[in-house]
């Protein structure tokens, strides 16, 4: 039997993370999206299973990203993501809803104490209808559900069906959706309204980085002014200056890769975001409707600025974070060139102290010899005394003539001596 690797069932079921389910119209849905913190999301799974146990259904698993319930009237599906947390309900309509009034939602079969009480902050709130094709004409459409001046609609999946919004927030809180599917397999309509519920999702979660962005620009623009003043000292500063320069650069490297540190991640996350709606609405397959603006086009046209807006700051934080490294970088290695100049400067100090004191030393040297040859030939007068008594032939004073020579000659070799001794020894 092969070793099995401990994450090999997690990764291959993760193809299968998060199906879509199969649907069948006439249908009704509400979208909610939590974003959450790490205890919400905690508190949410909590408020899954509480709904589950009030209906006598058996407790979620508590390592679950994603739970179905079926609860008669409406069912509701719950998707844990990395930053929020998605609840879908559902529920039949009856053949009765799509007349000349706004059909019913799915959240009026939720119990409104429980729905109040979702854990975390609501990004984003949408209704979505699935309809039969013949079940509206456009103009009543418009009148009961949608907003006219502000309607996107284009043909989907390859033309089987037709999908209508306005991109608006309504009275109630939530931006509206109908989709009139045509003879469209159960599952295929599914994927479709999974899609489109993405869509709206992805969308509101990618400009989660446009505060971030637009806040990050004051800084940025700030910070790039005191750079350029940085710049522009650096190029005239004395000696004296360049530590005070250095530090105000380094204060400044700080305040930038910190706000980079900060805004970094909330950058990355907007880019995977607006990537993932740039593939829900191309996995739609849309098609124009005559006189109406796709929602591709809504999207281009409307979210390009907020998109560049979030680049264009993820760019501009990088680009100074670079250039304050290397003027960093340039203003320390001034410094450190004047250091090893000025440590130069003192070495050639000390070297020539040196000399002067090996000089002194030399002229010491001259005077110790004379000094001792003076005592030493001294001694020598004394014994030439003595040893005249004795039969000595010379006199005291010749015979410390002849010495001086000998004795100087004598000390000095043993001072030189010593001294290679102690110096080259």
């Amino acid at each position: 039997m092969q070793t099995q690797h401990p994450q090999r069932v997690a990764l291959h079921n993760e193809i299968h993370a998060r199906p879509p389910e199969a649907m069948e119209v006439p249908l009704s849905l509400s979208h909610v999206v939590m974003v959450c913190d790490a205890a919400q999301r905690q508190a949410s799974w909590a408020h899954m299973a509480t709904l589950a146990r009030d209906h006598h259904l058996p407790q979620p698993d508590a390592g679950s990203t994603h739970m179905r319930l079926d609860l008669g009237p409406y069912r509701v599906r719950w998707e844990l993501h990395t930053e929020f947390v998605t609840w879908t309900f559902m529920r039949r309509l009856g053949t009765d809803q799509f007349g000349e009034r706004e059909p019913e939602t799915a959240i009026d079969a939720v119990p409104k104490t429980w729905f109040s009480a979702l854990p975390g902050e609501c990004l984003a709130n949408l209704h979505l209808w699935v309809l039969p094709s013949k079940a509206f004409v456009t103009g009543s459409l418009i009148k009961h559900v949608l907003y006219e001046d502000t309607l996107v609609a284009s043909t989907v999946a390859d033309g089987f069906s037709e999908v209508y919004t306005d991109f608006a927030v309504h009275a109630d809180g939530f931006s509206r959706m109908v989709l009139l599917a045509g003879g469209m397999a159960p599952r295929r309509l599914g994927r479709l309204v999974q899609s489109l519920l993405e869509i709206e999702t992805y969308r509101m979660a990618a400009l989660l980085g446009l505060p971030a962005a637009r806040e990050a620009s004051l800084v940025l623009a700030s910070a790039e002014r005191e750079l350029a003043d940085l710049a522009h000292a650096i190029r005239s500063a004395t000696r004296d200056h360049e530590p005070l320069l250095l530090d105000r650069l380094t204060r400044l490297a700080g305040a930038v890769e910190s706000q980079h540190a900060a805004t970094h991640s909330r950058f990355s996350a907007s880019a995977a975001y607006f990537e993932l709606l740039d593939k829900r609405i191309a996995d739609i397959g849309e098609s124009r409707l005559a006189g109406m603006q796709t929602i591709r086009e809504f999207m281009d046209r409307r979210l390009s600025p907020a998109r560049s807006t979030c680049a264009w700051s993820a760019r501009r934080q990088d680009a100074l974070s670079q250039r304050v490294s290397r003027i960093s970088n340039l203003l320390r290695t001034r410094v450190e060139i004047e250091q090893q100049q000025s440590s130069q400067a003192l070495l050639a100090t000390m070297n020539s102290r040196q000399d002067i004191q090996i000089k002194m030393q030399a002229t010491v040297e001259g005077l110790s010899v004379a000094a001792i040859t003076y005592y030493i030939v001294g001694l020598v007068s004394y014994l030439a005394k003595g040893a005249q008594h004795w039969g000595w032939p010379w006199s005291a004073e010749l015979t410390a003539a002849v010495a001086i020579p000998l004795v100087a000659v004598g000390v000095w070799w043993s001072l030189r001596r010593m001294h290679h001794r102690v110096f080259h020894g």
